[in-house]
């Protein structure tokens, strides 16, 4: 047996690779974002002057939650055009 038939060769164009970073980003700058709005919407139930404001936090947090799904279709969408249909995608190990 031939040293070299355990070898695994993947290929994954540039292309796709730039996408995925870009999505990646994208998704990470949510997840902090959402963090963010809901940290500091929390404090600012501290004081009742600042509830109506922390609540509207909330609520942009909760749209940003929305969100993420959404980041995640795309990414697939555009994986797919790019691939073609007819290939086969396990993505849900590069979900993010």
């Amino acid at each position: 047996m031939d040293e070299d038939s355990h070898d695994f060769h993947l290929r994954i164009g540039r292309e796709e690779l730039v996408i995925r970073q870009r999505y990646q980003f994208i998704s990470i700058a949510n997840d902090v974002l959402i963090g963010l709005w809901f940290l500091i919407g929390s404090f600012m139930f501290f004081s009742e002057s600042l509830t109506y404001s922390g609540t509207w936090l909330f609520v942009i947090g909760s749209v940003e939650m929305l969100i993420r799904p959404v980041i995640r279709l795309i990414r697939h969408l555009h994986l797919q055009r790019i691939r073609g249909p007819e290939t086969a995608t396990s993505d849900s190990s590069y979900d993010f």
